[in-house]
């Protein structure tokens, strides 16, 4: 198994996936523990390089601590390459200029301790549902974009009061990922 990825993440209550329709066959949908906001990507840091990622957090929040934010999803789009994307994702609707303003203030000391770079993207903040499989094929990724189309995700409400470290589950047939800790906001 290759080298885990790192991350973290505002941790969402993500019952609402197990509302939503079935999605084509070459698509994965989210386990709803696995619902999440990403703040800062760490890859394949290993757990050295994750712990010196929360150090850093915890010096930004003793700092300043975010207030606990509520949000609303909003439409979802491809994320990813174009064309072959990676990830269907919510967009935010009520919260998403705040959540970006978290991201951007907190992100990049994060990145940085972890692994010496910063992102290059900008924040965009998003709630995953579901992935392409390895061999989804271009029909496949299509059906993945009708599915998302119709999807409507607006009366789904969350509330962002934690960061947490994650890394991949032990049993990725069953959940993707799993929290190694959390922060409060307050």
């Amino acid at each position: 198994m290759p080298r885990p990825n790192w991350f973290l993440a505002f941790p969402l209550d993500g019952a609402f996936v197990t509302e939503l329709p079935a999605p084509p066959a070459a698509l994965r949908r989210y386990h709803a523990d696995d619902v999440h906001l990403t703040l800062a990507f760490l890859g394949g840091v290993g757990e050295a390089g994750a712990e010196r990622a929360l150090a850093a957090l915890d010096e930004q929040l003793a700092r300043a601590t975010p207030a606990a934010l509520d949000v609303s999803l909003a439409e979802v789009v491809a994320m990813g390459p174009r064309g072959r994307y990676s990830a269907l994702s919510a967009l935010l609707g009520r919260g998403r200029e705040e959540a970006t303003e978290y991201i951007r203030s907190l992100r990049d000391p994060l990145t940085e301790a972890a692994s010496g770079r910063r992102e290059k993207r900008p924040a965009k903040p998003h709630v995953t549902v579901a992935r392409p499989r390895a061999r989804a094929s271009d029909a496949d990724r299509a059906a993945g974009l009708q599915w998302a189309a119709a999807l409507d995700l607006s009366a789904v409400q969350a509330r962002i009061d934690r960061i947490a470290l994650y890394t991949w589950s032990e049993v990725r047939r069953e959940r993707l990922f799993r929290i190694v800790t959390e922060r409060r906001l307050r």
